[in-house]
């Protein structure tokens, strides 16, 4: 009896494995696919770019990062100048009321306790500041 055949015999029976024959051609087309196209993501063509005598971009969109320092005692610096913790909250609302809102770039040792950071950095949140980067070092191999 063959396969395909629409009789009905005692010997038929189901086919109980999985062809994966389709699923292996799927697979290697899919394979050199990626093989064209990966070199031509990956290959930069250089471009000679005209130049223009345009103006940068203004500052005044993106107003200067306020940057706060805290030393491994937990002192606190306001670009530079030393600050109190009352003033800090000051200083941060009146850093908060322009628009748009500065970043906050924390210099912190790496000494510093972490509940000082965490109190700096809550402080800043109330005051409607959310953008805060960590300053750090790169290190030199």
């Amino acid at each position: 009896m063959a396969f395909g055949s629409f009789q009905h015999g005692r010997h038929a029976q189901p086919v109980a494995e999985i062809n994966t024959t389709p699923l292996v051609d799927v697979m290697l087309v899919l394979l050199v696919i990626f093989m064209i196209t990966l070199p031509l993501i990956t290959h930069s063509l250089a471009v000679d770019l005209p130049e223009t005598d345009a103006n940068a971009p203004s500052t005044a969109a993106n107003p200067a990062p306020v940057e706060l320092g805290i030393n491994a005692d937990g002192q606190l610096f306001w670009n530079g100048v030393p600050l109190s913790q009352a003033d800090l909250e000051l200083r941060l609302q009146e850093a908060a009321r322009g628009e748009p809102k500065p970043e906050l770039h924390l210099h912190a040792d790496k000494s510093t306790p972490y509940q000082r950071l965490a109190e700096v950095m809550a402080a800043a949140q109330r005051t409607g500041l959310t953008r805060i980067g960590f300053i750090t070092e790169s290190r030199t191999p």
